[in-house]
């Protein structure tokens, strides 16, 4: 492809700090085209952060960020051109049926009017949600939602995904369909970035793992790789050997009250 740039996201020394509180310290990360790579962190690291500066909804307080080539501050339009994005809480247009609200969405992203039926029967049925395209968003569950928000953010054909939490509210069939997605993006090429904390979803689909904790990047590679320098056998314990977090005081103290070796409070 000729435009294609060297890497698809680039992070150059990205902070962004809210009053005294530094959300995101310092982080640095390119992530390759064609890559499904995962961002983990516990609630509150500062991964949901990092997206919403990735996607245009924050402006670092410093650093630069580029998506396929674009500058997402100074050249904003072509940046956010090039991504697909899904919250962790979509927030649709209830009053909307599903099929309008794809349609907007394709509108919003100039796709083509003769192209937009068809893609938006296709991402219907892949998802489940073709009986109910016709149904009020208002109506659908926390699943059927996450499911629509997904459809629309891939009704342009992105070049980049971006998932915030994107499990939440799934049903098991839910969550094998989004990831039968995930891998088929990746083997078209397209670049996936999620966040999760969803571990074994991590360990099981993404090509390389970025570990954040309190705002800084602690570790990249793949979770083979991860597991070999730390000697641990899953990502999970990775994950907690890296951030400190090996076991609670109050972890520790249930065990020994379940043991027999503590009083019950």
């Amino acid at each position: 492809m000729a435009d294609m740039p060297d890497e698809a996201i680039v992070l150059d020394d990205v902070s962004k700090q809210f009053g005294g509180y530094q959300a995101v310290q310092h982080m640095s990360l390119s992530v390759h085209c064609g890559e499904l790579f995962g961002l983990l962190g516990a609630n509150g690291a500062g991964k949901t952060t990092t997206i919403k500066m990735m996607v245009g909804l924050l402006r670092p307080s410093s650093g630069r960020i580029r998506l396929w080539g674009h500058d997402i501050v100074s050249d904003a339009l072509q940046a956010k051109s090039a991504i697909g994005y899904v919250p962790d809480n979509p927030n649709l247009y209830g009053k909307l049926t599903g099929r309008e609200m794809l349609s907007f969405l394709a509108d919003m992203y100039h796709v083509p009017r003769d192209k937009q039926r068809s893609r938006i029967e296709v991402l219907l049925e892949t998802f489940g949600l073709a009986s109910h395209g016709n149904d009020l968003v208002q109506s659908y569950s926390r699943g059927m939602t996450q499911k629509l928000a997904l459809c629309g953010a891939l009704i342009h054909e992105p070049k980049i995904l971006f998932l915030d939490e994107p499990t939440v509210g799934l049903d098991p069939v839910g969550a094998r369909q989004l990831k039968d997605v995930m891998l088929h993006l990746r083997n078209e090429g397209k670049t996936v970035l999620l966040s999760t904390h969803v571990l074994e979803v991590a360990d099981a689909l993404c090509d390389r793992v970025g570990i954040v904790h309190e705002g800084k990047l602690e570790a990249v590679d793949s979770p083979q790789a991860l597991r070999s320098s730390t000697g641990d056998e899953h990502l999970e314990d990775v994950f907690l050997h890296l951030t400190g977090k090996e076991r609670t005081d109050t972890a520790l103290q249930l065990i020994k009250v379940f043991e027999g070796d503590g009083s019950a409070p």
